[in-house]
């Protein structure tokens, strides 16, 4: 890494790092004598998300009455909020416990690159969900005609595809800076805006294409999975009878309550870091929570209202107790 001395018209000199090979995560800004402690809950709410999705990847594929396009769009979900955990935690937590700071600038570009393609790839499967209840609640007897097992890996690819082809010009756009004014990343992990800030040169592509990915992915999901709900929500009113609309709706209440979670705190973390006036630690910290919350709350929501899950898992822990005894 070189450093070069860049003069100013007022004749002052400002640093600049030429090419860096490393970079300086500093955590949660403010709350560095805190963060110790800090670290200890997003532990745990690591470890519900890891033990919850294991348990749905496990569930799913064993329970026939699961083999339905809901549960396969869940499992893929659930693999994709382990990604997330694994991308996110280690380095996350080094930083909290071990004051392990530094990280290489490819390992950074690295875990940025698959922090947003998961991001990206969890999105579609909300919005591949959000159509499996539209077509479940609106055209029931042609559900299983629509979603086939075909049509279903079809949609699981172009979303994977779609995540990694956009969100991976990324780290090529950051890849092509040369010079940095500072190596220190105000965040605990490496996200897209975060990196942006260092650099010492033009960035106004990076930034505009930064914005069309959220918009291409974020933006048009959301659109979408809100107006599935808006058709599905005519539809179960208009149903003659009372237990009938209770049934269908009850059917999406666990999607409508992942769907808000993620993409409230999604768009909250994204706006507060280009436009809002947010305080750093605040927006770090609601941040990672985006990140790590979502994981660990979607197994619960979905364990407690689907019946199939929740009398599997109750038949596990059943099972091993008698195995014990």
């Amino acid at each position: 890494m070189m450093i070069r001395r860049l003069s100013s018209p007022m004749g002052s000199t400002n640093m600049s790092y030429l090419n860096p090979k490393t970079v300086v995560l500093i955590g949660i800004p403010g709350l560095q004598h805190v963060q110790f402690w800090i670290g200890f809950p997003f532990l745990g709410v690591c470890l519900v998300a890891l033990l919850g999705n294991t348990f749905l990847l496990i569930i799913i594929p064993i329970e026939r009455s699961l083999h339905q396009p809901m549960y396969i769009f869940l499992a893929v979900l659930s693999a994709t909020d382990l990604g997330l955990c694994v991308a996110i935690a280690p380095k996350m937590l080094a930083i909290f416990w071990f004051d392990s700071y530094s990280m290489a600038f490819d390992a950074c570009l690295t875990q940025l690159f698959f922090i947003h393609a998961l991001q990206g790839m969890e999105s579609g499967i909300l919005l591949a969900m959000a159509f499996d209840r539209y077509v479940a609640i609106c055209n029931p007897l042609r559900h299983t005609s629509i979603l086939t097992p075909f049509l279903i890996t079809r949609v699981v690819l172009m979303v994977a595809i779609r995540a990694t082809v956009l969100v991976g010009i990324l780290p090529i756009l950051l890849k092509r800076l040369n010079f940095f004014h500072s190596l220190v990343i105000v965040h605990s992990y490496c996200e897209h805006m975060a990196v942006v800030k260092l650099a010492a040169e033009d960035v106004h592509i990076n930034k505009s294409y930064g914005l069309f990915v959220a918009f291409a992915i974020l933006g048009f999901d959301m659109i979408f999975v809100f107006i599935s709900y808006i058709l599905i929500f005519q539809a179960v009113f208009h149903l003659p009878q009372k237990e009938a609309r209770i049934k269908a709706f009850n059917t999406c209440t666990a999607h409508i309550i992942v769907f808000l979670e993620f993409y409230i705190l999604a768009f909250f973390s994204f706006f507060s870091h280009r436009f809002g006036h947010v305080l750093p630690y605040v927006h770090i910290l609601l941040s990672t929570i985006y990140l790590l919350v979502p994981p660990a709350l979607n197994p619960i929501v979905y364990g407690v209202k689907t019946r199939e899950i929740h009398r599997r898992v109750a038949q596990m822990f059943v099972l091993k107790s008698a195995t014990q005894q």
